[in-house]
């Protein structure tokens, strides 16, 4: 499903993030979507920060075990801002076929100076 691409970062999930439902809790997502999209960020910014994350979807569920891919494509470049959408796989298991989209979302992030004010992303 990845169509060649290499993830920004690749996790196993394990127990200890999981809910009592038995599944991964979604904030532990939302902190490997955060990671995931500043890797890419990292190639046209000096220094940011995360402004907010919008349309955030779990399509499915990822469960302990599971090999988790996270995929980076830079949305849109701002004078201070750079919007990176994050999609997320995961591969139930070895041999069990192509993974497949789990979760994903859109994160803003901003470019900032030494003393964390906004400042022009220069890198393109």
């Amino acid at each position: 499903m990845n169509d060649g691409r290499s993830p920004a970062i690749r996790v196993t999930l394990m127990p200890k993030d999981t809910n009592a439902h038995g599944t991964i809790f979604g904030g532990v997502l939302l902190s490997y979507i955060d990671l995931a999209g500043a890797v890419a960020a990292r190639a046209h910014c000096d220094s940011m920060v995360t402004v907010k994350m919008t349309e955030v979807v779990f399509h499915e569920p990822v469960f302990v075990g599971d090999l988790v891919s996270f995929y980076t494509e830079v949305i849109r470049i701002g004078r201070t801002s750079i919007t990176i959408k994050v999609t997320v796989e995961a591969q139930r298991r070895m041999g069990a076929g192509p993974g497949m989209k789990v979760t994903e979302a859109e994160v803003v992030y901003v470019n900032v100076d030494e003393e964390r004010q906004p400042t022009p992303i220069t890198r393109r």
